[in-house]
């Protein structure tokens, strides 16, 4: 089928799969709004949450505002996503497959809805700058301003010309200027460092929020330096994204945008800014981080403001990225490191899809658990603190399987090892919260840490102390045909060899579900040792 036209399309899709709760009573942005969508990760199976629209939206103030908002609409659950990404939830990492192998480069048209409005010069100031637009508080009670949590913001590398966008948050700091969360290992950290390398104090900058889901989705994936994330969305939109020009700076954005902000990053200074509640689970300590002065606003009448609901996990963030990056290592480790023996890749969303990661294999060289451990921590710095690989009879997603594993099939003196010189993103312990920013983010004199554990099967193990697959699938049966409530069976739910099992062990297993085993008992006697 053809994808999504603009965001409203999109919205109007889960809509009609009874994906969207739609609040229409009046709700305050700042203190209500975002507690109440909070409550159905707090409180609700994954299955069961949504994505939310509020159409009657003022803030504390009393200030109402037009449009709409729309939060958890790229990673409320599994079948959003799935819907954002155009396949089944269950195909969510094969299309991510086969999206890398089809980049559609965009196409340039002359216009767009997102140029509805137009507010620049004196008008912009008119219309309240970016104030105009309903940005929530997402941690009331701790954070000190409203954020732009869904920014899709749009730079280019000064000496190539390469597009990126990427997603950081930005605190409203008045009319007409914002924070920037640019972290210097991230596309737009390199950007700005390069303008200062040149000399020139000006990067100019686009934020988008609110757009086709193609583009949202890249801009939170882990897309290579060299790749234009415009040109993934297309592959996932399956036809070229249509881009217009701003207003005020050489950037181009999608036409069908709700909302698009103009401007610049200071490269000459920082100032303080946050807290603000993080992925961690934690609040963020007060930063000193880049500012980002607006000049212009195009976007459309009575725009849908997005929000990412992120901080404490699971939350929509949690679960985007965990997708996202899934996929993304999942290709890294078995194509461009070569490692067929890679199965799956699966980040936890409770370490906020960043601080566990799981790479499950089917082994066909004792090396490769290793191969696949040391490309991992090499592709990003700030991803898996500890990373861990495991055997194919282990499902990497579970963390009781996982744990299992880690509890006997490894030994921490031969299958692990730390390493050092990795960048931290906002994690509390790799500094004092007093600690300067740049501290916090790389503590000298090497870096934060990640530990790599190897704890796949070294040699034949004996069989898992679980009843045949044959005994259990009549127990199934049987629970059924008793009417008991429906199971959701976790791997492992039947015993299986794992190569140390001798024929005379097998048969004398046999022989216990016929009813001979005093004949095993006979035959044991005959065996006995003298002490």
């Amino acid at each position: 089928m053809a994808y999504y036209r603009d965001f409203r399309e999109y919205i109007a899709k889960l809509d009609s799969k009874g994906l969207v709760r739609h609040i229409s009573t009046p709700i305050n942005k700042d203190t209500e709004l975002m507690p109440l969508v909070r409550l159905q990760f707090r409180g609700l199976p994954i299955e069961q949450r949504t994505a939310f629209v509020f159409d009657n939206i003022h803030d504390v103030l009393g200030k109402k505002y037009n449009g709409s908002l729309a939060v958890c609409v790229l990673g409320g659950s599994r079948e959003i996503y799935a819907a954002a990404l155009g396949c089944d939830a269950a195909d969510i990492s094969k299309r991510w497959a086969e999206v890398h192998q089809n980049y559609i480069q965009p196409k340039m048209v002359k216009d767009g809805p997102c140029k509805e409005e137009i507010h620049v010069g004196d008008t912009l100031l008119e219309h309240d700058g970016i104030l105009e637009f309903p940005h929530p508080i997402s941690t009331p009670g701790f954070d000190p301003a409203p954020y732009f949590t869904s920014p899709y913001w749009v730079t280019k590398d000064p000496e190539t010309g390469q597009r990126n966008v990427g997603t950081y948050r930005a605190m409203v700091k008045g009319p007409a200027r914002t924070g920037v969360m640019a972290h210097q290992s991230q596309h737009i950290g390199i950007h700005f460092q390069k303008i200062q390398r040149m000399g020139k104090t000006r990067l100019d900058a686009a934020v988008v929020i609110g757009c086709i889901p193609a583009v949202g989705l890249c801009s939170v994936a882990k897309v290579p330096y060299s790749v234009d994330e415009y040109t993934v969305a297309g592959g996932i939109a399956g036809e070229p994204i249509e881009l217009v020009k701003c207003e005020t700076v050489d950037l181009e954005v999608p036409a069908t945008a709700e909302i698009v902000i103009e401007g610049w990053v200071d490269t000459t200074y920082r100032e303080k800014e946050a807290p603000f509640g993080e992925y961690t689970g934690y609040m963020g300590g007060r930063v000193i981080n880049p500012v980002f002065n607006v000049t212009a606003i195009t976007h459309r009448k009575n725009p849908v403001y997005q929000a990412f609901l992120s901080q404490f996990p699971p939350s929509e963030s949690s679960l985007i990225r965990k997708l996202a990056y899934d996929a993304a290592y999942l290709k890294f480790l078995q194509h461009d490191c070569n490692i067929p023996g890679v199965l799956d890749v699966q980040l936890h969303e409770a370490t906020g899809s960043y601080g566990l990661m799981v790479i499950q294999l089917k082994k066909t060289h004792p090396a490769q658990a290793w191969q696949a451990l040391n490309a991992a921590v090499a592709f990003d710095p700030t991803i898996g603190k500890v990373i861990v690989a495991v055997d194919d009879d282990i499902d990497p997603a579970d963390p009781d399987a996982v744990n299992w594993a880690l509890a006997f099939r490894m030994q921490p003196h031969t299958d692990s090892r730390v390493v050092t010189h990795k960048a931290s993103i906002l994690d509390p312990s790799s500094a004092p919260p007093e600690a300067s920013v740049d501290v916090q983010r790389f503590p000298p004199p090497v870096g934060t840490s990640g530990l790599l554990i190897d704890a796949t099967r070294k040699w034949g193990y004996p069989p898992t102390s679980l009843p045949a697959k044959e005994f259990m699938e009549k127990a199934i049966e049987r629970w059924k045909a008793e009417g008991l409530p429906a199971l959701t069976l976790k791997k492992p739910w039947f015993g299986y060899e794992l190569g140390h099992w001798t024929d005379e062990e097998r048969e004398d297993a046999a022989k216990a579900i016929r009813g001979e085993y005093l004949d095993t008992g006979e035959r044991l006697q005959q065996h006995r040792e003298d002490l």
